[in-house]
């Protein structure tokens, strides 16, 4: 279970009539009861208030353990219990609109093994061999993360439009879908094959790209953010006004019809679908067999991110219709279909405690302490909570439970306070006035979002600013990590990273952990640093904006770090790539005496502080700009980047209208891939990249 399993006496803003936590203690009834007063609650909050609490992968548990406790205890079962029923009732907000074909929900999978399992069930029901169950044929399309709609059309036009409600009765919506431009008002077809009725069934969802403008006017506005697409979907959907609903950029993906006609198959009636002027998602297809399924919904999982719009898994129905009549429905779900749920990227989890790291710039930043917690594939433990008054906005506590998202790459992030699950004797967290490392006060100046510590001798600074220039942008040193970093400046033998090459074997060899071969492969690391490119000195710096991309333009502009030293801010200004901010910013870091000090101290230690970069390779990507993301097989990042601006080329770090490309390995980043869609950049893979490189031409 996600929700922590002690009692607990809830707190803050909670409605009097919310259920407390589960307690492991109860007998199975008053368990079950306990579920499904936890289970109606949590539904009501999505359905009727579209704000929920938990996770739907922590409401999905809930209704999970429940369905095992009824499996276990069929007398427990109730008519109205959550694992026999639907969606919510209306909220009452619009009028009842009953539904002539049940709204059903979908059972659900996680595994290869759970979708074979299926299979199986599948092919005993409808006495099916071998041959023809690894025939059958079904259709495959992602599971949008929206909100399921019921629109019916009367001799061709638009006439109703119903929420699922509880499945047999939903919320007439007519006006506010009306306004949904991907929602045909006219079927656009011949006159003889409009059926007199039809129902279209699909799913309401808000674009990554519009729920984003949306927040940046909600939030200008000071109206309320939303969490989400899918609750921003059905808080735009489910509004009074339809002009509210018309400013919100809804959009549908339909992907079913059901008429008096008889259609054969799900793959006809998507055709129908599509010829009659609705959107069927692109990214359906018609497969043979499981083994298939299974293919599709790992590619669909692997490119989740890229799709502009937010899914959770992917939903599999039997193409032949006269198979879903012969399999029916459970009370809750038919059987010819399946949902394929994807690992969730929102969990619940313990906040143990809220700590502060300090930067190797002095930031002060405060950081969750977590119980571990499977989420977006890995385990999370840790998350940034990025300033002060990001921890004030959000007001998470020691001893909450919250909300973890982990999309993709991205870092993991609290959401935000489960607040039904708030302990009574709950206080807010204050910022610490001093230094967690070093004691000094912590300054934060007037209109800055970020507080400092301005100590520079604060071993926290101290260590992150050595861990910095060490790692693999930089100096790239095996074997020093922090906890290596760390031991040494408690041993006195570095108090920055100029100390690290003066290091020998027989000062190592007498710290713990340290035997003559790990110190002499520690000291071999450090010394073959000593010859790394200009590019990664400058990064190892740790120079305010200076990234590899900058690094490289200087490198190749002025050849070495003394001439770097000695440029004016108006001649580091005009090198390629530079501008002023970044110049003006390493004026003041080579005009700071400590500063110029340590890049002697390295001179001293034998640190090369390069030469003039010039490229024998064709200049073919002159005045192209081409960004990579992702893992490739045959460069690594700073490879990947070099190999570009060896060729004339500029690899900054984010798309802009001026990308020439965006090289997407596996694992690319979500944003950048919305960003390149948005403004109709090439997208390339590894193949499409070795072309650009040979021959400057996009392939």
């Amino acid at each position: 279970m996600a929700v922590e399993p002690t009692e607990r006496t809830m707190g803050g803003e909670r409605d009097p009539d919310t259920p407390v936590g589960p307690d492991p203690s109860l007998a199975p009834s008053e368990r079950a009861k306990e579920l499904r007063e936890l289970i109606e609650y949590h539904s009501r909050l999505y359905h009727q208030q579209d704000a929920p609490e938990i996770p739907d992968a922590d409401y999905d548990a809930l209704v999970d353990e429940l369905r095992s406790i009824e499996a276990v205890h069929p007398d427990l079962v109730t008519p109205g219990s959550p694992t026999q029923t639907v969606g919510a009732p209306p909220s009452g907000l619009f009028a009842p609109a009953p539904h002539r074909v049940p709204m059903m929900s979908l059972d659900k999978v996680v595994s290869f093994e759970e979708l074979l399992a299926w299979g199986v069930r599948t092919k005993r029901l409808l006495g099916l061999d071998d041959a023809e169950a690894e025939a059958l044929r079904l259709v495959c399309e992602p599971k949008i993360d929206g909100l399921s709609i019921s629109i019916t059309y009367d001799h061709g036009r638009y006439a109703r439009a119903a929420t699922r409600g509880d499945g047999r009765v939903g919320e007439d919506v007519t006006e506010n879908v009306r306004t949904i431009e991907s929602v045909p008002l006219e079927l656009a077809l011949d006159p003889d094959e409009v059926p007199p009725d039809l129902e279209v069934r699909g799913e309401v969802y808000l674009p990554i790209a519009a729920f984003q403008e949306l927040n940046q006017r909600q939030e200008a506005a000071g109206d309320k953010i939303f969490a989400n697409p899918r609750n921003a979907a059905a808080g735009s959907l489910r509004q009074r006004d339809a002009k509210i609903t018309a400013s919100r950029a809804l959009a549908m993906f339909a992907y079913q019809a059901e008429t008096s006609a008889e259609l054969a198959r799900q793959s006809d009636s998507l055709e129908l679908l599509r010829r009659a002027g609705f959107v069927v998602n692109p990214e359906t297809r018609l497969v043979t067999g499981l083994d298939a399924v299974y293919e599709y919904c790992k590619d669909l999982e692997a490119r989740r991110h890229s799709l502009g719009y937010e899914i959770d898994g992917a939903v599999v129905k039997i193409d032949d219709r006269a198979l879903h009549r012969r399999l029916g429905a459970t009370s809750h779900a038919p059987r010819w279909m399946m949902a394929y749920k994807f690992p969730p990227e929102e969990r619940t989890t313990l906040l143990r405690q809220i700590m502060v790291s300090i930067g190797r710039t002095g930031r002060a930043t405060p950081f969750a302490v977590m119980e571990p917690v499977r989420v977006g594939g890995s385990t999370v433990s840790l998350a940034s909570l990025h300033n002060e008054d990001q921890v004030a906005a959000k007001d998470v506590r020691p001893g909450d439970t919250v909300v973890v998202r982990k999309a993709g790459d991205v870092i993991p992030e609290v959401v935000g306070p489960v607040l039904s699950e708030r302990p009574a004797d709950s206080t807010s967290w204050r910022f610490p006035a001093d230094c967690p490392v070093c004691g000094v006060p912590l300054v934060r100046l007037e209109g800055e979002a970020d507080t400092y510590c301005v100590n520079l001798d604060c071993p926290g600074q101290q260590l992150q600013r050595i861990a910095h220039f060490a790692s693999r942008g930089a100096m790239d040193i095996e074997g020093l990590g922090e906890q290596r970093i760390h031991q040494l400046i408690e041993a006195g033998l570095i108090t920055d990273a100029a100390d690290l090459y003066r290091l020998a074997v027989e000062e190592l060899t007498g710290l713990e952990g340290f035997a003559d071969l790990s110190a002499r492969n520690l000291v071999a690391a450090i010394d073959g640093s000593r010859d790394r490119p200009l590019p990664n000195l400058l990064v190892a710096l740790g120079i305010r904006h200076v990234g590899g991309t900058v690094a490289h333009a200087l490198a190749s502009g002025l050849g070495d770090l003394d001439s770097i030293m000695e440029a004016s801010e108006t001649e580091l200004a005009a090198t390629e790539g530079v501008g002023g901010i970044i110049a003006a910013s390493m004026v003041r870091f080579f005009a700071t005496e400590r500063n110029r000090a340590f890049v002697e101290r390295l001179r001293q230690g034998g640190v090369s502080f390069g030469v003039r970069l010039v490229s024998d390779l064709p200049q073919v990507l002159a005045g192209k700009s081409v960004v990579v993301t992702g893992t490739l097989e045959n460069f690594s990042r700073e490879g990947a980047e070099e190999a570009i601006t060896a060729r004339g080329g500029k690899s900054p770090g984010s798309v802009s209208a001026k990308t020439t490309a965006l090289v997407a390995g596996s694992s690319p980043g979500a944003a950048k891939l919305t960003k390149a869609e948005q403004l109709g950049v090439p997208i390339l893979d590894e193949a499409g990249f070795q072309a650009l490189l040979d021959t400057g031409e996009l392939p």
